[in-house]
C-alpha cells in the first residue's frame, strides 16, 4: 500500500497547530512591547531645541525656582513656557554676546516667540491640569524627574494611562507637603504611607473618584 503522508508530516502538523495557538499571544506581546517602548512613549529621548537650555545649570547650579520660568503652574492647567523677556531678565546683562543665545536675542528684538519643541506630550483626548496636581501635593519631580540634573530636558516617565492610574489608585505613596512641592531633592520618608494618608485628608482628596473616567477624559 502506497504511503500518502511522508514521515515528517505529523511533526509539521504539530508545529502548525502550536503556532496557531501561540501566534496571537506573541502578536499581542510584541504590540504591547512596542507601545510601551521609548519609541512610542518618548522616554529618555533628547529632542533638538532652538536653544540648548540646561535645567541642570539654571535649576541645579543657580537654584532658580520652577515658578520663575513656569509662572502659571500654580493657577493654570498649563505650566507655560517662559516668554523671551524672562530669559532677557538675566541675559541682557550676562553672556550678552554668546553665540548660543543668538536665537534668544533675535526673538526679543523681533518680538517673536521662540519655537520650543514640546518634550512632554499627552494625547488631545487627555485632560491634565498642572495647578490641580500642585495644589494637592504632587511635586514637579514626581512627573518630570530630576530636571536639576538634566543638561538637556528629557521625559523620564512613560506618561501612559497605566502610569497615571498607578498614582491615582494609590496617591498616598506620592504626596508631599506644600513646602516640598518644588524641592528636587525630596524623597519619600520611611513612613510615607502614613504621612500620605494624612496629606490626603489635609488636601481633602476624594480618592474614590480619582479613577473615574471623567477625571482625565472630558
Amino acid at each position: 500500500m502506497a504511503q500518502i503522508f511522508r514521515p515528517y508530516a505529523d511533526s509539521v502538523v504539530r508545529v502548525v497547530m502550536i503556532a496557531i495557538l501561540v501566534l496571537p499571544f506573541a502578536i499581542v506581546g510584541v504590540a504591547y512591547g512596542v507601545m510601551s517602548s521609548p519609541y512610542i512613549t518618548g522616554e529618555h529621548l533628547t529632542l533638538e531645541q532652538p536653544v540648548p537650555f540646561s535645567h541642570e545649570h539654571h535649576v541645579g547650579e543657580l537654584g532658580l525656582d520652577c515658578r520663575y520660568c513656569h509662572s502659571y503652574v500654580e493657577k493654570s492647567a498649563f505650566a507655560a513656557v517662559p516668554p523671551t523677556h524672562t530669559c532677557m531678565t538675566c541675559h541682557s546683562q550676562l553672556f550678552t554676546n554668546a553665540e548660543l543665545l543668538a536665537p534668544v536675542r533675535k526673538s526679543f528684538a523681533e518680538r517673536m516667540p521662540i519655537k520650543w519643541t514640546r518634550v512632554h506630550r499627552l494625547p488631545a483626548y487627555v485632560y491634565f491640569d498642572h495647578s490641580v496636581h500642585i495644589a494637592n501635593g504632587v511635586g514637579c519631580s514626581t512627573c518630570h524627574g530630576h530636571v536639576d540634573r538634566m543638561p538637556l530636558m528629557q521625559q523620564t516617565e512613560p506618561l501612559t494611562m497605566a502610569w497615571c492610574l498607578s498614582c491615582h489608585r494609590n496617591p498616598a505613596a506620592h504626596l508631599r507637603p506644600p513646602e516640598e512641592i518644588y524641592n528636587m531633592s525630596w524623597s519619600p520618608p520611611d513612613n510615607q504611607e502614613q504621612k500620605g494618608r494624612n496629606l490626603i485628608e489635609r488636601y481633602h482628596i476624594r480618592v474614590e473618584h480619582l479613577s473615574d473616567c471623567s477625571v482625565c477624559h472630558r
